[in-house]
């Protein structure tokens, strides 16, 4: 059943996504794994500009967990407004990214989605702790999940 869209700031990071013919479904809507691709997509627009750089390549975290909730059916040739931000508080190795997609036009919410993220690495083969200056910006940019029902 779709939902209103809450009522607060726009989050840190927004990009706009549009329902091409290969993502449909044989329901005639947006599959739903379409969504994670438009997660990771967000999740390097908000993360690679803390690490002061635009290169996939110095991504220093693996993804523990990513969940989607899908609320509303969306359609072919339909626009989405796709959203990222923290969820509070931030651990010492880890943190939660929270995303959330409306129709664009709309109040309607056609999905959450969730990743928990831990600070690796890699030439170690281990967690880490999240950077002090990520960490700080994902304080400063970080929403209450609760407002988006985790």
């Amino acid at each position: 059943m779709p939902t209103a869209a809450p009522r607060e700031p726009t989050w840190p990071v927004h990009r706009r996504f549009y329902v091409a013919y290969h993502d449909i479904d044989v329901l005639n809507h947006l599959n739903h794994a379409a969504y994670f691709p438009f997660m990771e997509t967000l999740r390097c627009d908000y993360y690679l500009p803390l690490l002061g750089s635009r290169d996939p390549t110095r991504i220093d975290m693996i993804i523990a967990e990513a969940t989607c909730r899908y609320l509303a059916p969306v359609e072919y040739g339909a626009e989405l407004l796709g959203e990222v931000a923290p969820a509070r508080p931030a651990g010492r190795t880890s943190f939660v990214l929270l995303y959330r997609f409306t129709v664009a036009g709309t109040a309607t919410v056609a999905a959450r989605g969730r990743t928990v993220i831990v600070a690796f690495d890699y030439a170690k083969g281990a967690k880490k702790e999240v950077p002090p200056a990520v960490r700080a910006a994902i304080e400063r940019d970080g929403v209450d999940p609760a407002t988006e029902g985790w």
